[in-house]
C-alpha cells in the first residue's frame, strides 16, 4: 500500500513539473511572437537577431529592445506578480473570491495617482508610478492596521472587513477629487490599464522590487497551505498564524503595490488564476504560486498582444480584454461559493 501511495505521489510531482515546463515553453514562445507583432510588422528572424546581432542604425532593432521587449517583461512581471499576489490573499483569508485589491492597494494606488493629477500635475511619468506605490502601500497599511486593532489580532475576517471599508474609503475620495477638480479624463488610462508606457527603467525598477518579493511568497507557500485549513487547524499544527499574516500581505503590497502602480486598475487575473492553477495542480499552494505566477503572465502577454493588435495603431485597455475573460469566471465563482 505504501508503495503504492509513494508510486501514486511520484506521478503527480512528474505531472505538475512537466506542467510548469509547458507552460513556460508556451510563455517564452508567446513572448517572442509578441515582440515580432505590433503596428510595424517584423518577421520572426529580425527579432531573434536583434537579440544576438544588435545593430543601433537598424530601425527593426531599435522597435524591438526599446519599446516591445520592455512592454512584454513588465507584462510578465505584472502578471506573475497580480497572480501570486491573488493566490496568497485567497489562501491566508480563506476567500475564493478574495484578490490584492482586498488589501486596500487598488484604491490606495488610485487616490495616490488622484492626488497627483490636483497638487503635482506636472511631475514625471516615473514620478507618478512612484508616488501610487507609496498610496497602495498606505492604503495596505491603513486595512492591516484597523483589521489588528479588533479582539483577536489579524484574522482573515477582520482583514477581509477593514479591506471592505478602506476600499469604499479610498475610492470615494478619488471620485470625489475627479469630480470636483475634473480630472476624470486624466485619471482614465490608470483605471483601464495597461502596458504602452512601459520602459527599460521601470522595468530595472520593478525588478529589485518583484523578484525578491516572489522568492518570499514561495518560501510561504507551505505555510498558507497550512494557513487554508483555517486558523485554528493552523495553530493546531503548530504554525505561528500572526508571522504568516504579516510576511504574507507585506508580499502582496510590494508584488501588487507596484505592479498596480505601473500598469493601472486591473482586476480579474489575481482573482481567476489561482483557480486556474488550483484546478490543474490542486489545493497545495507550493505549485498553485509557480504554475499561477506562469499562467498569470501568460494571460498578461497574450492581453498586451490582443490590446496592440485588435485595432492598430490605436491601444486597446488591457483591462477591457481580460475583464472579457475575467467576468464569466467571476459570475461562475460567486455562484460557486453561494451554492455552498
Amino acid at each position: 500500500m505504501f508503495k503504492n501511495y509513494k508510486k501514486d505521489h511520484i506521478k503527480v510531482q512528474s505531472y505538475r513539473i512537466y506542467l510548469i515546463f509547458i507552460v513556460f515553453v508556451l510563455l517564452l514562445f508567446i513572448s517572442v511572437f509578441s515582440i515580432s507583432c505590433g503596428v510595424s510588422e517584423i518577421s520572426f528572424s529580425t527579432t531573434l537577431d536583434a537579440f544576438f546581432n544588435f545593430n543601433p542604425s537598424n530601425k527593426d532593432h531599435l522597435i524591438i529592445l526599446s519599446i516591445r521587449l520592455p512592454r512584454v517583461i513588465a507584462a510578465i512581471l505584472i502578471g506573475s506578480s497580480l497572480a501570486i499576489s491573488g493566490a496568497i490573499m485567497q489562501g491566508i483569508t480563506r476567500n475564493s473570491l478574495a484578490d490584492s485589491g482586498l488589501m486596500g492597494i487598488n484604491s490606495g494606488a488610485g487616490f495616490a495617482l488622484a492626488l497627483c493629477f490636483v497638487f503635482f500635475p506636472s511631475i514625471s511619468y516615473l514620478q507618478t508610478v512612484l508616488i501610487c506605490f507609496i498610496g497602495a502601500t498606505m492604503g495596505a497599511f491603513m486595512v492591516m492596521g484597523i483589521s489588528s486593532l479588533q479582539f483577536g489580532g489579524n484574522s482573515s475576517t477582520h482583514l477581509v472587513l477593514a479591506g471592505a471599508a478602506v476600499s469604499m474609503l479610498l475610492t470615494a475620495l478619488s471620485q470625489g477629487l475627479s469630480l470636483y477638480f475634473d480630472i476624470s479624463k486624466d485619471i482614465m488610462f490608470w483605471a483601464v490599464g495597461g502596458v504602452c508606457a512601459a520602459s527599460n527603467e521601470q522595468v530595472l525598477i520593478m525588478l529589485p522590487f518583484i523578484l525578491p518579493a516572489t522568492m518570499l511568497a514561495m518560501l510561504l507557500s507551505k505555510h498558507i497551505s497550512i494557513l487554508s485549513l483555517g486558523e485554528e487547524a493552523a495553530k493546531g499544527l503548530g504554525a505561528n498564524t500572526n508571522l504568516i499574516h504579516i510576511l504574507s500581505s507585506v508580499t502582496v503590497v510590494v508584488l501588487a503595490g507596484i505592479s498596480v502602480s505601473v500598469v493601472g486598475n486591473v482586476g480579474f487575473i489575481g482573482l481567476i488564476i489561482p483557480h486556474i492553477a488550483m484546478f490543474f495542480v490542486g489545493a497545495d499552494y507550493k505549485w498553485i504560486i509557480p504554475i499561477g505566477a506562469l499562467l498569470g503572465s501568460l494571460l498578461m502577454v497574450i492581453a498586451d498582444l490582443m490590446a496592440r493588435t485588435i485595432k492598430p495603431p490605436a491601444e486597446t485597455p488591457i483591462g477591457a480584454l481580460i475583464a472579457v475573460i475575467g467576468v464569466p469566471i467571476f459570475l461562475y465563482l460567486s455562484r460557486k461559493q453561494e451554492r455552498r
